[in-house]
Parts: structure tokens; sequence; C-alpha cells
């Protein structure tokens, strides 16, 4: 019975390692007019929705996947503790155009508002396919 718990546990945190270290390094900020969007025009998609920089974005490949972004930390000092919330689950549905961009993910307002203060502006995040 020892050797089977010892066993879960084992298994427990190596999937525990494995899932963070899925996780993607990057930045986010935040937009506020939705459409119309790169991958689906003048369609609404919602509001828990994300524009992707070019190296996610890869020519429309990205256009409706699904990533799970988390707040780890400020940009800058001018709000020191941005963060909030355990994660939001967004979709791509349009392109964070270069040169211009200055984020890995451009959220949607309220999308940035679940995980961080909107007055932070920029954030670090981590981010990874759902």
């Amino acid at each position: 019975m020892a050797i089977k718990m010892s066993a879960l546990i084992m298994a427990f945190i190596a999937a525990s390692l494995i899932s963070s270290a899925s996780a993607i390094a990057g930045t986010a900020t935040f937009y506020t007019v939705y459409v119309p969007s790169a991958c689906y025009g003048f369609e609404d998609q919602g509001v828990m929705i994300a524009a992707a920089s070019d190296p996610i974005y890869q020519n429309g490949a990205a256009c409706g996947r699904m990533y799970r972004v988390r707040c780890t930390g400020p940009t800058n000092a001018g709000v020191p503790q941005p963060c909030r919330g355990d994660g939001v689950t967004v979709r791509i549905v349009d392109r964070c155009p270069s040169p211009g961009c200055t984020s890995t993910l451009d959220l949607s307002q309220e999308a940035f508002s679940m995980i961080a203060d909107p007055a932070a502006g920029r954030i670090n995040i981590d981010y990874e396919p759902v």
C-alpha cells in the first residue's frame, strides 16, 4: 500500500512538472475593437479572444486555436503587482500586426481584465495551447 501511494505521489509530481514546463513565456497587451478580425471578418467571436503576433499567427494557421494565458508579473513599475485570477482561455481571432505589435498576444480587454489590472497595459505571461 505504501509503495502504491509513493508511486501515485511521484506520478502526480511528474505530471505537474510536465504541465508547467509546456507553458511558453511572453507578454500580453489588450485591445478593444474586435471586428473586423483577420480570421473571421465581421463575424462576432465573443470577448474571450486574442490577436496573435506574427510568430504565432503563422499566416492565419493560428485562427481558431485556443490558448490558456496566465499573468506572471509586471513589465514596468507602474503597476508593480498587476496579476489576478488563475488564468483565462482565449481563442485566436485576429493578427497583431508588425510593426506596432508590442506583445506576444493582444488580448481582448475583457480577457486581460480577468488576469491583470488593465492599468498595467502590458504584462508578462505564460501561455499554452489548450
